[in-house]
């Protein structure tokens, strides 16, 4: 093969779609899973849908007016990219059920191999790594082992029923916003354990109505919205980007969305976080707050010590008997590129390269690993606007070190370690004195040195003109 892109879900099928649109044909993409989709094949939990407005959460090149509404459920963002791979008609490309379990870099021959749970190795000329940071379910460290259904919320058990159960929701991450309010109107009893609160805001996720996705498919219209939702996420960007203290508006509009939304105030003491806003993803829901309201629910904000067979011990010794347990606490996204089987250059393994920390140049190229390319690779999420941006942005980047190989003959290009090493620099300076660094919390931004190794520090469209071209002096030619 060509160039063997590894996942089905918005970055690989956007690699897909740009080559074949450029007239090459000769790539495959693997797909451990029996369907593409990625995140949005495997998150089928109760409620789940996206946290950025549809216009945005679409190809730039495929723009879909037919959303139901701004915030677009699961199913509808999982059909949306089903579409998109029959009209630029992908299935000749997809294997699924075939998971690349390993790469390994022939210096001789300047390819990749590719192992693969199918047994028979691929060799390809290029790589393009596609499987994103939300894959790998995060559980937490506590002792003890539980006798009924217990489930993380990425693979959700739709075989259990919660009606009438005394159900126990660990954590309060984006996914549990989103499914606990869901759960409390059909257990019997629920009770959620929060480590830390997370600042909300409240979620204008309007219905569009048949005149308006009518309007939406007139000449420019769909753009227009795209781009008048583009700019509005963009300038949220000012406190993230800038100075902290520019959060300070973001702040008061969460504090008014608690205090309209619960009355009690002890209940909304503990739901009020004691960190900056924007040091932990700032997260949407209209209904999340009404839940904790009702009878049947109650909030611990005490640590889980242990799981007994049928119960939760919390830290002040109180045993919580419950019926089944569900985990809203998250994925591990560090782990997620750096525990894979990469050998580059000389036999160098990627954790060799990453033993003080996940990095890459433009979170897109590792010096050590030619060919090799990463989607939405380290620090290159967003705490503000769209990630499909992001990728888009990522993959006409990858294209134009593909043209710059055929224009120049080479096998391979290979980032100079200089050029990493002053552009990470430059990179973690900035992010130090952000807020993800700065704000008083720990999130899943960090990894367990304390550093930022998920999100990109700047505006977008920074990010874009940074990837508009590729500087052919910063990468080594192999031939």
């Amino acid at each position: 093969m060509g160039i063997a892109i590894i996942g089905a879900g918005f970055a690989g099928l956007c690699m897909a779609i740009k080559l074949k649109e450029a007239g090459y044909h000769d790539f495959v993409i693997l797909e451990k899973a029996a369907d593409l989709g990625g995140t949005w094949r495997d998150n089928t939990y109760p409620g789940c849908a996206c946290d950025v407005p549809s216009p945005m959460y679409s190809f730039s090149f495929e723009l879909n007016p037919g959303w139901s509404r701004m915030f677009s459920p699961q199913e509808e963002i999982w059909a949306y990219l089903r579409d998109c791979a029959e009209k630029y008609d992908l299935a000749p490309h997809l294997r699924f059920g075939v998971e690349a379990t390993g790469l390994e870099y022939d210096d001789d021959r300047n390819v990749w191999r590719v192992s693969t749970s199918a047994g028979e190795p691929i060799t390809a000329n290029a790589v393009v790594s596609g499987i994103g940071a939300l894959h790998v379910p995060s559980f937490p460290d506590i002792p003890g082992k539980f006798a009924g259904p217990a489930f993380h919320s990425a693979e959700w058990d739709h075989s259990v029923d919660l009606a009438g159960k005394r159900v126990a929701v660990i954590g309060t991450g984006a996914s549990a916003i989103q499914f606990v309010p869901r759960v409390a109107e059909v257990a019997a009893e629920l009770r959620l354990f929060q480590r830390t609160p997370p600042w909300i805001h409240p979620k204008p996720d309007i219905v569009f109505s048949e005149r308006a996705k009518r309007i939406l498919r007139l000449p420019g219209a769909a753009r227009t919205a795209r781009n008048a939702i583009y700019w509005l996420l963009e300038s949220r960007a000012l406190g993230f980007t800038i100075d902290p203290r520019l959060m300070r508006a973001h702040r008061h509009l969460a504090e008014r969305h608690l205090a309209r939304q619960v009355a009690d105030p002890t209940l909304r003491a503990k739901l009020t976080p004691d960190y900056t806003i924007g040091c932990k993803r700032i997260l949407l829901s209209d209904d999340f707050y009404p839940a904790l309201t009702r009878d049947n629910v109650e909030l611990v904000t005490e640590a889980v010590t242990e799981i007994r067979d049928h119960s939760i011990v919390d830290a002040t010794g109180r045993e919580h008997e419950v019926d089944v347990i569900v985990y809203g606490t998250g994925f591990k996204v560090a782990d997620a590129l750096s525990e894979q089987r990469i050998i580059g250059r000389n036999g160098r393994k990627i954790q060799e390269a990453w033993q003080n920390g996940v990095e890459a140049y433009l979170g897109i190229t590792a010096s050590g690993f030619p060919n090799l390319f990463f989607l939405l690779g380290p620090n290159t999420g967003l705490g503000h606007n769209s990630v499909v941006f992001m990728i888009e942005s990522q993959v006409r980047y990858v294209m134009d070190c593909l043209r710059l190989l055929s224009r120049t003959g080479a096998k391979a290009i290979d980032v100079r370690p200089e050029v990493q090493r002053a552009y990470n620099d430059r990179l973690q300076r900035r992010l130090d004195r952000l807020v993800w660094s700065d704000g008083g919390c720990t999130s899943w931004y960090l990894d367990e040195r304390g550093k930022n190794r998920a999100v990109w520090p700047g505006f977008s469209f920074e990010y874009w003109t940074r990837t508009r071209r590729m500087r052919p002096g910063a990468y080594e030619l192999l031939r």
